[in-house]
């Protein structure tokens, strides 16, 4: 008799550590951005950027290339440090491809 084995190539994994808890407003905070310069997130961003700055006066944006972009990038230690020693309330990351 042959026997087959499956496995669920899914996996699972445990969550140790949730997402930040969303803001409950967005005045007077600072926010900065993190791209992985994919999608034409040159043109995106900056629009992304603007319209914040028109609907939310008395928000703080950074400029998109306050930290280091691109996929190779993004993912370092130094990035990160760089993103949290800014003081940021909220990043923006985007765009995915």
């Amino acid at each position: 008799m042959i026997e087959l084995e499956f496995h669920d190539p899914a996996g699972a994994l445990e969550v140790t550590q949730p997402h930040a808890p969303r803001l409950t407003t967005l005045a007077g905070k600072k926010i900065g951005f993190v791209s992985n310069e994919q999608w034409q997130a040159f043109r995106t961003l900056p629009l992304i950027k603007s319209l914040f700055e028109k609907d939310f006066p008395d928000v703080q944006m950074l400029p998109i290339d306050a930290f280091p972009q691109g996929n190779a990038l993004i993912g370092e230690e130094k990035t990160a440090m760089m993103v949290k020693d800014a003081g940021v309330d909220a990043v923006i990351i985007g765009n995915a491809a």
